[in-house]
């Protein structure tokens, strides 16, 4: 039976880096779970993959989609579920820091229908138009269940569901059946972390983030050395597809907005990646599943891959 590392944590932990070297000794690719690293038009803002990398270790998933063209966890499922069984490696490696998406090739996800390009740009023009509170008023309508429960500050999470009882004409939340899905192949999941224990209050542990913010900030000061600045304002024009829809390039759109200063625009970045950081950990943290490691315990990493192969 074939054998699916995935290498995950928060952004900026290093993940990058490391999975090269492990591709490279096992003379494997590498599967990339990140959702924003697909499109080709954003790969600063994205710390996608080098040319330079590239060449080292064939890559998948990476710069092969528009900003404009339809993606979903669900479509990636099927494209890597396609592509491990169309392998002949006996190993293979999948690493980002996407929840869903790896969570889409480990336990599967729903069978939800693909949306129409129609009722897509009628949503989109929904949204621009009426504003966020109309559609999750309309949510509340259809799904009240759903409604429950969803994030009703994101509009990604509010306007999919939306698109969804519009397309099949039932209420999302009866969709979602949260059946894991029986995979034919082993999964070792393990977890990059630059976290040390603080202290513990009252029974909780507290986590020092020091050393993944310093890594977090130096790199959006290099993003914008390497021309982050430049690579946004050359898909403003799309500034409303949802692939924009992120840390990094919403900040610098207001700034093209004349809203905030530069100096202000990195700091926000910066912010903003670091607290999308936590968000990671609190996801990660649901699964017992994970073995955690420092990225620089390569030889750690290897041991626990080999012990179970």
């Amino acid at each position: 039976m074939k054998t699916l590392v995935v290498i995950t944590g928060p952004t900026g932990v290093g993940k990058t880096e490391l999975c090269l070297s492990l591709a490279e000794q096992y003379g494997i690719d590498i599967i990339n779970a990140d959702s924003r690293q697909i499109y080709q038009e954003i790969p600063i803002g994205t710390a996608a993959p080098t040319p330079e990398q590239q060449k080292r270790v064939k890559h998948h998933f990476v710069g092969t989609k528009s900003l404009t063209e339809y993606y979903s966890a669900a479509m990636y499922e099927q494209d890597v579920m396609q592509l491990l069984e169309d392998t002949n490696a006996e190993v293979a490696l999948m690493t980002g820091g996407s929840m869903m998406y790896i969570d889409a090739v480990c336990n599967g996800i729903d069978d939800i229908p693909t949306v129409s390009d129609e009722i897509r740009v009628e949503m989109k023009h929904r949204l621009e138009t009426e504003g966020l509170d109309s559609l999750v008023e309309e949510l509340h309508r259809l799904d009240p269940k759903h409604w429950e429960t969803v994030d009703r500050r994101n509009p990604r999470r509010i306007v999919h569901a939306l698109e969804i009882c519009h397309q099949t004409g039932h209420p999302y939340s009866t969709l979602l059946t949260g059946n894991k899905k029986k995979r034919p192949f082993n999964i070792i999941k393990i977890g990059l972390t630059r976290d040390k224990i603080a202290k513990i209050k009252r029974g909780q542990i507290i986590y020092d983030h020091s050393e993944l913010y310093e890594h977090i900030n130096l790199r959006v000061e290099n993003m914008i050395r390497c021309g982050l600045i430049e690579e946004a304002k050359s898909v403003e024009k799309h500034r409303n597809e949802n692939a924009l829809n992120t840390v990094g390039y919403k900040e610098l759109f207001k700034y093209f907005d004349g809203e905030i200063d530069l100096k202000e625009a990195v700091r926000q970045i910066q912010s903003h990646t670091r607290e999308y950081a936590r968000k990671q950990l609190t996801w990660y943290k649901k699964d017992t599943g994970m073995t955690w490691f420092h990225p620089e315990q390569l030889n750690d990493i290897k041991q626990l891959i080999e012990t179970n192969l």
